[in-house]
């Protein structure tokens, strides 16, 4: 792939997971994130840090996500690893920052990592 297809293919890995955000769609969101990846940030004080599968859960009991807005800060890709800057309103109500941290594995970009800013 060239970096433009690379790009390519991680801007559409997010609009995945915004999509799957908006429906509430586990499937979707599971083809998102690599099934080893980890999630972490602070939820008000307290620090969220876990395997990915405690974020289906939440995802599963928080529901869809209809309206949703997002921004793709910015995206860095290095061949086979790649990170990505979200910005993200109105989450069920909540406004965060992502960062996502990108491997490609046989030709499939997967979300290793995925640590957030709750903002206030």
């Amino acid at each position: 792939m060239t970096q433009t297809a690379d790009t390519e293919a991680i801007t559409s890995l997010v609009r995945d997971y915004i999509n799957a955000a908006r429906t509430a769609d586990e499937a979707l969101m599971r083809t998102v994130f690599h099934p080893d990846s980890t999630i972490c940030g602070y939820v008000g004080p307290d620090l969220f840090s876990a395997p990915i599968e405690e974020f289906h859960e939440w995802n599963r009991g928080n529901g869809p996500a209809p309206d949703v807005r997002e921004e793709i800060a910015s995206i860095d890709v290095a061949e086979t690893a790649a990170s990505v800057r979200i910005e993200l309103e109105n989450w069920t109500g909540h406004r965060f920052t992502d960062f996502f941290n990108l491997l490609k594995i046989d030709g499939k970009w997967w979300v290793m990592n995925k640590i957030f800013h709750m903002h206030e």
